[in-house]
């Protein structure tokens, strides 16, 4: 965990990400900013627990994938534990899949990181005043739902109707995860992970183990901007 200086009557922000280089460039960006400060960064869930607790921060600026856990889990978290504190979801993580699943954790806010830096920071004041960010496609489809509600309720597709932990368990296989390193990365026991692949498959219709790869591999490469056929990053934690 990495403290920072407080500067006089700015607003604190917490940031959460484990790319150091994402936090420096955060960090950086609000640094130039008079009514803004960070008062400390962090990789991991158990950190920026630890972290909330310390510096109460005014604001919470997490990724969704972190060490120990991921920033869905720690939002929730954090609204459990600290009420008035809001979270702003700054991820690669494609926002149609994620922002609306963010939004209900309890998250305030929901950024890509292909955004401008001015984007990320009218995010950070909006949601310091009190309000929603996400992206005006997001907000037209809430809104959409939100109207459509009385009315019969389309059914969900593809990856849309897997839970959080489905998703986790998907993208962890897209990454190229074996089915005990995604029980040991999720802390979950490996027959507790099969039961979630055999989720996935159903709601996917995906017949065979082979096909359920190669559906989460393609899927991670079109979140992560990476065209077809380009090598992916190993699973995420590293072998024993």
């Amino acid at each position: 965990m990495k403290p920072a200086n407080h500067r006089c009557r700015a607003r604190k922000i917490l940031l959460v990400d484990d790319h150091p280089i994402v936090r420096d460039g955060l960090a950086a960006l609000i640094g130039h900013e008079p009514d803004l400060t960070v008062c400390g960064q962090t990789a991991s869930a158990p950190e920026a627990l630890e972290a909330a607790d310390r510096f109460k921060p005014d604001l919470a600026i997490v990724d969704i994938s972190i060490e120990g856990g991921n920033g869905l889990d720690l939002t929730r978290t954090l609204h459990e534990r600290h009420p008035h504190l809001p979270v702003l979801i700054l991820s690669m993580h494609d926002e149609e899949i994620y922002a609306e699943r963010a939004l209900r954790a309890g998250a305030r806010g929901y950024v890509m990181k292909q955004e401008s830096p001015q984007t990320v920071l009218q995010a950070v004041r909006k949601v310091l005043a009190g309000g929603v960010h996400v992206s005006e496609k997001i907000a037209s489809r809430l809104l959409g739902n939100w109207v459509g509600s009385s009315q019969t309720p389309q059914p969900r597709l593809g990856v849309e109707r897997l839970s959080n932990r489905e998703l986790e368990v998907f993208e962890l296989i897209g990454r190229g995860c074996t089915t005990a390193r995604i029980a040991e990365t999720l802390k979950r026991s490996v027959k507790t992970v099969e039961s979630h692949r055999a989720g996935i498959k159903r709601k996917l219709g995906v017949k065979t183990a082979a096909e359920l790869v190669y559906q989460a591999v393609q899927w991670v490469e079109n979140a992560n901007g990476r065209p077809h056929g380009r090598p992916l990053n190993a699973c995420r934690t590293s072998a024993p």
